[in-house]
């Protein structure tokens, strides 16, 4: 399968926009190192062939974007949507959250991509660049006189090492092949932490969250929170900003959001991806998406557009309240 490059991505996005196809391309833009990729809407050729970059740390979900950016922008819009985006895109449209028409999506292979923060871990700070070679990084630093090799698959995300899906379940165009669903080991973490006592658990968790400073970096990067005014954002609820009057205050916030998305996250990872803090926040999601297949059967959000999750569909064969700690107890 011939590898997708940044240069195989501009001349479609160029062809595309210089036939009147699409007015505008949501792309990746360079940032001020090769790690440093953001999000941009690129609306010429010219700002394409400057630009646009695509490598191992374009990680970014472009579905949520839609959301906004159909709304502001004149055409349709040119999205490239990797693998795991496509279900978000998917559950997006069954919820009625951005204008189908508006949107011409392209389907891009992928193989997964880099976390910056292992990378890091493995030569250090300084980074100045980083190249590919084969199944190598090769990352110079400002300490160190060669470039240091460090092994692609060592510094994956984690959402990447278990990946649930090399399948695109939506696009109008597609580059490459279309992929299959894999097997995967996303909820072993889940069961280990499952496993542990009850204070063992909510020592894990307070650990993991007390280093959340509300940024809000996971709510505004998570396709399924597209809430207009979101709570947390509303000063007479009492809760919009982080506060020193309870020293584990951070649960309501990430707890209540994990509620808020449950039946309709589609596990893409963006949460993890972007916490500053390197708080494993997709456990959360995971824990109820292995608590619904194990309820009412396999479900996977955005597969289809038009599914409905088990949480908002009612069956005579629902479990009963007060049943799912019996059930997990007989299963144990």
């Amino acid at each position: 399968m011939q590898k997708i490059t940044g240069d195989i991505l501009i001349e479609k996005a160029s062809a595309l926009l210089s036939s009147g196809t699409v007015s505008c391309v949501l792309g990746w833009k360079k940032g001020e190192f090769g790690y440093d990729v953001t999000p941009a809407v690129f609306s010429s050729v010219e700002e394409l062939e400057r630009d646009f970059v695509y490598n191992d740390f374009c990680g970014a979900n472009f579905s949520k974007y839609l959301v906004s950016k159909t709304r502001k922008l004149e055409g349709k819009i040119l999205v490239f949507l990797k693998p795991c985006d496509t279900y978000s895109f998917n559950q997006l449209l069954s919820e009625h959250r951005f204008d189908r028409e508006k949107v011409y999506a392209i389907g891009i292979p992928c193989e997964g991509m880099v976390d910056i923060s292992k990378v890091k871990a493995t030569v250090g700070e300084g980074i100045s660049s980083i190249d590919t070679d084969g199944d190598n990084l090769l990352v110079s630093t400002l300490y160190d006189e060669e470039p240091v090799a460090v092994d692609f698959k060592s510094v994956l995300a984690e959402r990447c090492i278990n990946c649930k899906s090399k399948k695109h379940v939506a696009y109008d165009e597609l580059l490459g092949e279309e992929g299959d669903v894999i097997e995967n080991s996303r909820f072993d973490e889940v069961a280990r932490i499952e496993a542990l006592t009850p204070d063992e658990r909510f020592a894990f968790w307070q650990n993991e969250l007390s280093r959340c400073i509300r940024c809000n970096a996971c709510r505004d990067a998570c396709p399924a929170c597209t809430c207009e005014k979101c709570v947390f954002d509303n000063p007479a609820s009492g809760v919009e900003n982080k506060s020193p009057a309870n020293s584990f205050e951070e649960k309501l916030f990430h707890i209540i959001r994990a509620y808020h998305v449950a039946g309709r996250c589609t596990d893409c990872g963006e949460c993890s991806r972007v916490c500053p803090q390197n708080i494993p926040l997709h456990l959360l999601n995971r824990k109820f998406i292995k608590d619904m297949n194990e309820f009412y059967g396999e479900y996977q959000a955005g597969e289809e557009v038009g599914m409905r999750a088990p949480l908002v569909s009612y069956t005579t064969e629902d479990l009963e309240p007060g049943e799912a700690l019996t059930r997990r107890d007989t299963d144990a």
